[in-house]
């Protein structure tokens, strides 16, 4: 029996499938990212959006992981990037390495303590535009119950209608990547400190959002 997380799936390949066999709304006969205007303001879609994490591993590989839930909002303005704003909230307990007894390892005291600490939170403070569809995101990061100020590196993705799509994955879309690194010792975990896990923690976030009327 199908979920109902495989039938929305099911859904927008069959979408998908008709546009492409042709119609007004059909979809692109090739991949190539939208040049639409970015501006507005957007609310993040979960299941088009990834945090990723990347930590060294015992002095001899780097190990990623991902966290399963995200939600947030976005506002993006080409002309005054200083109204830019940006507030995402993860909850710490979606943590995924795919592999369940280390999932729950990271959960407890020795590492995000999410019961005492439930969110990791973002919420920006000034974007800098940088070159052409870049720029660099400030925000302060809270996590483990510590608030930190870290800054990102943000590439445009592209922007654009996309009417082929069922809702909610429809709409005028925007998508961005943004990469940061941090030290976990800055926010309070230091297990496997100095030998089993680095303490430089390289972070990416792909962010697709969704503009709202």
């Amino acid at each position: 029996m199908f979920s109902h997380k495989n039938k929305s799936w099911f859904l927008v390949c069959a979408t998908l499938m008709l546009g492409m066999a042709g119609g007004a709304s059909a979809a692109p006969a090739h991949y190539a990212p939208l040049n639409g205007n970015p501006d507005g303001s957007y609310t993040i879609d979960p299941q088009h959006t990834n945090v990723l994490f990347t930590i060294g591993h015992v002095g001899i590989t780097e190990f990623t992981g991902h966290f399963d839930k995200i939600s947030g909002t976005y506002t993006f303005n080409n002309t005054v990037p200083q109204k830019d704003r940006v507030r995402i909230t993860i909850p710490a307990a979606s943590i995924n390495t795919n592999f369940a007894l280390r999932d729950q390892h990271l959960r407890s005291k020795e590492f995000f303590d999410v019961k005492k600490y439930p969110d990791i939170t973002f919420v920006s403070t000034k974007y800098a535009p940088n070159g052409d569809k870049a720029g660099n995101l400030y925000g302060n990061l809270t996590m483990h119950g510590v608030t930190k100020p870290v800054m990102f590196k943000v590439r445009e993705i592209g922007a654009g209608e996309i009417s082929y799509l069922p809702k909610p994955w429809g709409g005028y879309l925007s998508g961005f990547v943004a990469t940061t690194t941090i030290r976990r010792s800055d926010f309070g975990m230091t297990a496997y400190l100095p030998e089993g896990l680095s303490n430089t923690i390289h972070i990416k976030v792909e962010v697709e959002g969704v503009k709202q009327s």
